[in-house]
């Protein structure tokens, strides 16, 4: 893995170093707040509310910049899954000033503490399906190849695996499973989260039987799969002590990291990842979920400095 990992960094290396390579021009120089989410639904609850709103487009993906809970912001879409999460954070990085990334969505419960539309704040990140898949043995085991290891234990011929990660001042390639969020942002987080009353119905007839609350600190999880099957949650939660699974926050994470951008991801739940008794419920809970965790975006961005 170091090894592959070495010789895409040097290519990296060598293309940066191409005459003629340009950084991407700005879009806009005012400092701004990074708010994206993936589906629509979670960015339309916020863009109904911002102020003074611009557009920009960057090869079709629409950056609107404006005001926020008095803040300077930028919002956008990430889309859906871990490739659409980085290359759109980079693209908001490459063509405009921003100082914090912020994200707002969805994302399956995995901590049996936890209930659909409570909001969770993780305090690390990390790419579940970073993975090795690993070779049936006689015996029915899977073994992993001898020049490789992880620090995890498998399900089935999965491996989970550390990611090669580069980033500005580093000379070496470092391998890395979790990314972490800023402490400063997640301490605001913790501030506002007992200030927010989070929504319980998402229907006169589709109320929840709790009052949804917020989780600030933990572990979350992303990787590029639709999680609903049981095994695999209690898997997730047993190897990773993770409280939420999703598609993007690792992935933005990651890029955050590299490029010295402080993260912070806000997750409602509006699913169990398969843990529920009957079939899942994000059909059904989707709406509620977005407005949640818009909601405690809103409050957290009020509260910055």
């Amino acid at each position: 893995m170091r090894l592959i990992g070495s010789i895409v960094t040097a290519l990296g290396l060598l293309s940066a170093a191409t005459p003629g390579a340009t950084a991407a021009p700005r879009l806009d120089d005012k400092p701004r707040i990074a708010v994206m989410s993936a589906f629509e639904p979670e960015w339309l609850v916020l863009l109904k509310v911002l102020q003074d709103p611009q557009e920009h487009v960057v090869n079709g993906r629409r950056f609107v910049t404006g005001s926020l809970a008095g803040k300077d912001v930028v919002l956008f879409l990430s889309g859906v899954s871990m490739v659409n999460a980085a290359m759109t954070t980079q693209q908001a990085i490459d063509y405009f000033d921003i100082t914090t990334i912020v994200f707002s969505g969805i994302a399956g419960g995995v901590d049996p503490k936890l209930s659909i539309g409570d909001v969770v704040v993780s305090g690390q990140w990390g790419q579940y399906l970073e993975a090795i898949f690993a070779r049936e043995t006689q015996k029915g085991t899977f073994a992993i190849p001898p020049f490789l290891d992880t620090q995890f234990p498998n399900f089935g011929m999965i491996h989970p695996n550390e990611s090669e990660v580069v980033r500005e001042g580093s000379t070496e390639p470092e391998d890395r499973f979790w990314f972490p969020v800023d402490g400063k942002l997640l301490e605001t987080a913790r501030q506002v989260a007992g200030s927010v009353t989070l929504e319980k119905c998402a229907g006169a007839d589709k109320c929840l039987s709790h009052q949804p609350k917020v989780v600030v600190g933990g572990n979350g999880v992303s990787g590029s799969a639709f999680v609903d099957n049981a095994a695999f949650r209690e898997f997730t939660f047993q190897t990773f002590e993770a409280q939420v699974l999703d598609m993007e926050s690792a992935a933005t994470a990651h890029v955050a990291y590299s490029n010295g951008v402080p993260f912070i991801a806000f997750r409602s739940l509006s699913d169990l990842a398969g843990g529920g008794e009957a079939e899942n419920e994000m059909g059904v809970f989707f709406a509620l979920a977005s407005a949640n965790s818009a909601k405690i975006v809103q409050a957290f961005l009020a509260a910055l400095p």
